[in-house]
């Protein structure tokens, strides 16, 4: 029986690469992984395969950079102590285009910590992301939420076993680049792919030549799914081929990959925020960084940023060295906080057109 937990020796070669080292679109991912790593591609399967089967992995799948491909935001609900585990549960069991749903809290009564749940929400281009809320805080009973939409990315990736031994501190020799949220249209041949791209792995799909399969599923020659792949991942569409953890949750031995999830806040003024979330992002302990403007219930907060890990105070010494950098950079921040995660559940967004049109007009009628 093969070892499948994160912190066996093999197993942590092989996440260190396969969480978020493999960029865009790889014809042979478990090759590149394999390659990567150092580890045979053969064992490289076996592994990934039998972590999946056993919960450690939670998904395997080519991740997309979504929010070019549907208008998306991080939202902040308020709602009723005696409602917020059923609005927890709808949010997670009833909406597909609700991504993560975390219960958070602060160590301190502050602005905006009466907002306990927060999620990720995308919908297609043609549709209403207030008008979906609108709809959920209806379903939920939430008394009010806030819509905080990403107007640029410096930090995106987990790979949560690398960052177990980053000190605090530790960043790039260079600031973070800023990416863009644009709006990208496809054609209908290009959805096609894309869709087949996306959908999950199962552990019978850890195998060689993964795409052949996906691209008879999609009715597409392999030549031509290829290209097309190709093409998006040049368009910056495609995000990694990545293999997921299941971070929050003990494993079947009872082992946690982190324990901590800690949501970063700062203030800085208006007119100096790329300049504050490069220095922010290129810190290696962040999986995400983000410019999103929060509004007057959280301080007009517009650098975010996520950490996470199996130690509280190392995770508020790593904020502290960002608090440092950030001062001797010059930035000013008016405020600061920490929202940290409790129970959470993370699922793919689903941002197909067709199945928002067929899940909205089911929803309006119930």
């Amino acid at each position: 029986m093969l070892p499948t937990e994160h912190n066996d020796p093999i197993n942590e070669k092989i996440l260190a690469i396969s969480e978020d080292r493999i960029e865009g679109f790889v014809r042979e991912p478990f090759e590149e992984i394999a390659r990567r790593s150092g580890v045979d591609v053969d064992v490289v399967m076996a592994r990934i395969a039998a972590m999946l089967r056993a919960g450690t992995i939670r998904r395997v799948r080519q991740t997309l950079l979504a929010t070019n491909l549907a208008d998306g935001a991080l939202v902040a609900w308020k709602v009723p102590e005696d409602k917020i585990d059923n609005a927890f549960d709808w949010m997670f069991q009833r909406d597909p285009f609700s991504g993560h749903v975390v219960l958070r809290s602060t160590d301190t009564v502050t602005s905006g910590s009466d907002y306990k749940l927060w999620t990720t929400v995308k919908v297609p281009h043609a549709f209403s992301l207030r008008q979906h809320c609108e709809l959920l805080a209806k379903k939920v009973g939430a008394e009010s939420f806030r819509l905080m939409p990403a107007k640029g990315i410096f930090t995106l990736g987990v790979g949560h076993v690398r960052r177990k031994t980053v000190e605090p501190g530790r960043r790039s020799e260079t600031p973070a680049k800023m990416v863009r949220v644009q709006v990208v249209d496809l054609s209908e041949h290009e959805w096609k792919v894309l869709l087949a791209l996306k959908r999950e792995f199962s552990p019978e799909e850890i195998k060689p030549s993964p795409w052949v399969a996906r691209a008879k599923e999609a009715s597409v020659p392999l030549d031509k799914f290829y290209h097309v792949a190709e093409q998006l991942t040049a368009r910056k569409i495609i995000g990694r081929f990545s293999t997921f953890l299941e971070h929050v949750k003990p494993s079947t031995g009872g082992v946690r990959v982190t324990r901590f999830n800690a949501l970063f806040h700062w203030a800085v003024p208006s007119g100096r925020e790329i300049e504050a979330g490069s220095e922010v992002g290129r810190h290696h302990i962040l999986t995400h960084c983000y410019w999103r403007e929060a509004g007057p219930e959280f301080k007009n907060v517009n650098i975010m940023a996520v950490a996470h890990g199996t130690d509280k105070q190392l995770l508020l010494e790593h904020k502290a060295a960002i608090d440092q950098h950030l001062q001797t950079s010059g930035i000013p921040v008016s405020y600061t906080n920490v929202f940290w995660g409790g129970r959470s559940e993370i699922k793919p967004s689903e941002i197909s057109p067709q199945v928002y049109q067929e899940w909205w007009a089911g929803q309006r009628k119930s």
